[in-house]
């Protein structure tokens, strides 16, 4: 194995759990809800002040304008006013990290949104233009072989290739439903051995038992995953123990 592995580690944050302070010491980016599925300017506020005090890069975690559904049912909506939506809530995360002399590093579609433009191009193209409009060092947290990973490219939108710690996938490397039980991986130490076949050997052994090539440059632990700070402090230990670095 290669001495020269590294990850980083991001979290969803600011979706109103409250859990942020605890999450930070082990997380090298973080996605801010930013008023589409949860979120507002003193939640982005305060969890930006705790990002940059623990020097964690920070990106906009946009979604469908849906706090109801906390953004994990698709919504069909005019590509003008989608983009609108996301230009709007991204904005208002740029306004406050503006305040606080911090650049954006990323963006990353939240929930079915996200899912979504995995494989949905005309969805995908209308995030793609959100980003453009922002300055071009900002990146894209997106799945890998996903539909607006490969558009992105052809945009020279670099893209940060994303996988999750606390969910199990398909055989077509989308993510196993959270109606169904064996969504989500909650016991640190399969979370810990699923995150480590990713980085050590680029694969994931899907729900049917079929090993998936999946390349990743970054790793999700969802900040709503009841164990989420056991989870994080569990790999963050065992990563750098097994001489993966953390950036």
């Amino acid at each position: 194995m290669s001495s020269n592995l590294k990850i980083d580690i991001n979290a969803d944050v600011g979706e109103g759990i409250g859990n942020e302070a605890s999450l930070m010491p082990y997380l090298s980016s973080c996605n801010i809800a930013c008023g589409g599925h949860a979120g507002d300017f003193d939640t982005m506020k305060s969890v930006v002040k705790l990002a940059k005090a623990h020097q964690v890069k920070i990106g906009a975690h946009p979604s469908f304008p849906d706090k109801l559904n906390f953004g994990r049912v698709d919504m069909k909506l005019s590509s003008e006013t989608l983009f609108d939506s996301l230009k709007s809530q991204i904005e208002d995360l740029a306004n406050v990290l503006k305040s606080e002399s911090i650049e954006m590093h990323h963006i990353k579609p939240h929930g079915a949104l996200y899912n979504l433009a995995a494989k949905d191009s005309e969805i995908a193209k209308v995030i793609l233009k959100v980003l453009k409009s922002f300055p071009s060092s900002v990146k894209l947290y997106a799945p890998y072989k996903s539909v607006i990973s490969q558009l992105a490219k052809h945009e020279n939108i670099e893209v940060v290739f994303e996988g999750f710690a606390d969910r199990n996938y398909n055989e077509d490397l989308s993510l196993v439903s959270r109606q169904k039980n064996e969504a989500l991986i909650t016991k640190k130490e399969a979370v810990f051995e699923h995150v480590f076949k990713m980085i050590s050997e680029q694969k994931v052994i899907a729900i049917n038992g079929v090993e998936v090539e999946l390349f990743v440059d970054t790793i999700c632990v969802h900040g709503d995953t009841k164990n989420a700070q056991d989870i994080l402090e569990y790999l963050h230990h065992n990563l750098e123990h097994n001489s993966i670095r953390i950036v």
